[in-house]
């Protein structure tokens, strides 16, 4: 009789202790947290329970720098989300967005408003990056035009096939605009090659197919390297503030998660700050982000980007600079529709930082 009290006795003690290791487990799976929140395990370390939301980019480029910094310094993980960043070329970084595939694009608002059009969820761009036309022109190495002169630049430009990048893409839509304001006709006066992939213009002046191209770094770097083109002829940020890159979210993300969003914007504009603030550690970033670049590569990429002030300052989207963005893909006649300032664009999480 004892041995088996004994055992129910020791039964029972085991049924509860599995029992309440059951309900505290259940306990923590339930209390979530809101972003920006975090909790000490049982080491004393910091864990979150992180919001897993996924951003597409047009291509891996190091005028995402900014982005990239929130990322690897941990901003995002610190407001509660785990971030994931995708390349999806070809206009992916669009359709992925209007198919709810991913929560945010970065790239230019022109090409979101593009894709709005009837779209009961339009996609509203929420924080910006890069605040200059971040494209340059550059010619087969041994021409260039005879100056800067629009009679000049015009005369050069005439006759010639010039790589331009995805037809509808920011580039290929700046490099259109640029040639019907200096009087020519992108479909009479010159040849256009539009690769959907932004780095395919590289080997295209290499090989000849082309006698121009535009892009940026570290193409521009490594077209020079190479003895395929020389330092750019044509600077696109010279036209002014202009949203070439900026963050979006589709409506119902900001309708239905708004301290989500908010906690998204703030982390992006921590990375712009950073990227002015501390140029040791941005350098550091890029070189992670960009292992293959060579150190000539990174410190090429970076003194053009401070020298023509790519990055936004605060991560705001002017009226002005949209109306230029705007003007640019009106002015080309791939889209001519009015937009509206306040659809496509919602500061009010940048202005709540």
């Amino acid at each position: 009789m004892k041995r088996n009290h004994s055992l129910f006795f020791f039964l029972s003690l085991l049924f509860i202790s599995i029992f309440l290791v059951a309900c505290g487990d259940g306990e923590q799976e339930t209390q979530g947290q809101e972003p920006g929140t975090t909790s000490n395990d049982a080491d004393g370390k910091k864990s979150a329970n992180l919001k897993k939301i996924t951003i597409a980019e047009p291509v891996h480029l190091i005028g995402y720098l900014p982005l990239y910094i929130a990322v690897q310094e941990g901003y995002f993980e610190e407001a509660g989300l785990d971030v994931e960043i995708i390349t999806a070329t070809g206009g992916g970084h669009v359709t992925s967005l209007v198919s709810g595939e991913v929560w945010a694009n970065i790239g230019g608002p022109e090409s979101n408003e593009m894709a709005n059009g009837g779209s009961p969820d339009p996609i509203v761009s929420v924080v910006n990056v890069v605040n200059k036309a971040n494209v340059y022109l550059m010619a087969e190495k041994g021409t260039s035009p005879a100056d800067d002169s629009d009679e000049a630049l015009a005369e050069f430009l005439k006759g010639k096939t010039l790589a331009a990048g995805r037809y509808g893409g920011s580039p290929n839509l700046l490099t259109r605009w640029m040639l019907l304001e200096l009087g020519l006709d992108p479909d009479e006066d010159v040849s256009l090659e539009e690769p959907a992939d932004a780095a395919a213009t590289l080997a295209l002046v290499d090989n000849g197919v082309a006698n121009i191209a535009n892009g940026a770094e570290p193409q521009i770097i490594e077209g020079v390297n190479s003895d395929v083109w020389e330092e750019p002829f044509f600077a696109f940020p010279s036209i002014g503030d202009y949203p070439y890159s900026v963050l979006s979210v589709r409506k119902s993300s900001i309708e239905e998660e708004p301290e989500v969003v908010e906690a998204f914007v703030h982390a992006v504009i921590r990375g712009l700050e950073v990227v002015y603030k501390d140029k040791e550690l941005a350098e550091s970033v890029l070189r992670k982000e960009f292992p293959t670049l060579s150190d000539e590569a990174v410190v090429a990429s970076l003194e053009r980007a401070y020298e023509d002030e790519h990055w936004s300052l605060d991560g705001y989207i002017s009226e002005e600079s949209l109306a230029l963005t705007m003007e640019v893909v009106s002015k080309t006649g791939i889209h001519t529709d009015p937009y509206s300032y306040d659809e496509l664009i919602d500061m009010q999480f940048v202005e709540s930082y």
